[in-house]
């Protein structure tokens, strides 16, 4: 028995090999074609980008560096002010998301047609970017700080409702159901049962969201909604380069001690 079913099961495994390999070498060859046909549709020829990133290094070296530190006074009020766009959006989002999670998670709400709608309606917050919704506040409110933060809770809102939802729904029923048995009725449960279940997840998106954030905030001003992002294309538009560098160098430390600073928020909250 042994001598008669060894070669049929190492045929197997062969034919099982060899299968896998088939089905790696067309998703690879699949992926491949997909990119090659993009570039070929785009009109887009990867050697001339090659070849204009030498240029690219010679005009920011020749007309950005060094950079000048100048008007510091000037712009520490903007990087705060970008700062405070991420905390108050942030905040913002996070309790209205709160609201809109518990509405389309099906651990929270049996109300089928009414979590429907609400997740319609958070995908629509949801897919339109931050800039697009800047830029049609604009022409609503016109330039200024109300602009920016209204764009940032928007945008925030819809993906912070999602992941609310989704880890809402991770949590496990087992408990939720042990408090029913006992007599807990909705609100009992969703603050004694659910809530403190969710509140790691909560707090673990939050800070994600902020730090997403504080990069949008920058963002946000190249299209007049206030911040050290107006600046830094104001600079670039009246050829002062040296100053933007500045500005830009501003932007990145403050994004690397934002994220330094959550990681470390994070690891220790949570």
């Amino acid at each position: 028995m042994t001598t008669d079913s060894t070669p049929k099961n190492t045929r197997q495994l062969v034919a099982l090999s060899d299968e896998r390999a088939l089905k790696k070498l067309t998703g690879v060859t699949l992926t491949a074609a997909v990119v090659v046909a993009s570039f070929v549709y785009l009109q887009v020829d990867p050697l001339t980008a090659l070849a204009g990133f030498p240029a690219f290094i010679r005009f920011f070296a020749e007309n950005f560096w060094p950079m000048k530190i100048a008007n510091l006074s000037t712009y520490l009020p903007l990087v705060l002010e970008t700062v405070l766009f991420a905390v108050v959006g942030t905040y913002c989002s996070a309790f209205l998301a709160l609201f809109f999670g518990i509405l389309m998670s099906e651990q929270t709400n049996p109300i089928g047609w009414l979590r429907l709608a609400v997740r319609v309606f958070i995908s629509f917050l949801r897919n339109i970017p931050v800039l697009v919704w800047a830029s049609l506040l604009v022409y609503i409110f016109g330039i200024g700080n109300l602009v920016g933060l209204l764009a940032l809770i928007l945008a925030t809102l819809g993906f912070l409702a999602r992941s609310y939802a989704e880890s809402i729904d991770e949590i496990g029923a087992t408990k939720l159901e042990a408090l029913r048995a006992g007599g807990a009725g909705y609100l009992q449960v969703l603050f004694h049962g659910l809530l403190p279940e969710f509140i790691p997840a909560w707090l673990n998106w939050t800070l994600f969201s902020f730090e997403i954030n504080i990069r949008a905030s920058a963002i946000l001003g190249m299209v007049g909604a206030g911040g050290i992002g107006i600046m830094i294309q104001t600079n670039i538009r009246l050829f002062r380069y040296h100053e933007a560098l500045f500005l830009i160098a501003m932007l990145v430390a403050m994004v690397l001690l934002t994220e330094f600073t959550v990681t470390r928020l994070r690891k220790k909250i949570l």
